[in-house]
């Protein structure tokens, strides 16, 4: 996994490497959740930012403070299924990987 906050390098398909990490982590917390047997109240909150997280991943050029804001969400609403914990581990660092937004 690409470690190097701040760098815009990108793979052989035009696409910055912390897009495909963040689309893989996601793509991959969304199967988990999709799986996951357990109904539970916030559910479809954390359907939802997840698809707001694949959708900034798409774009691109994602926000970071708006990727910050779906992980909080996310992980508020599943933070207490165990079972999804290392799904959303990999969520946290891909977009970890976005380091600080820019000073204003």
């Amino acid at each position: 996994m690409l470690r190097s906050v701040g760098r815009e390098r990108l793979t052989d398909s035009g696409e910055d490497p912390r897009v495909t990490e963040l689309r893989l982590a996601v793509s991959r917390l969304r199967r988990e959740l999709a799986g996951h047997p357990a109904e539970f109240p916030d559910r479809g909150i954390a359907e939802e930012e997840l698809a707001a997280l694949d959708a900034m991943a798409g774009s691109g050029r994602p926000e970071t403070p708006r990727l910050r804001r779906s992980l909080l969400l996310v992980a508020g609403a599943i933070g207490s299924v165990s079972a999804l914990a290392p799904g959303l581990r990999e969520v946290r660092m891909a977009v970890e990987l976005f380091g600080d937004p820019p000073a204003r």
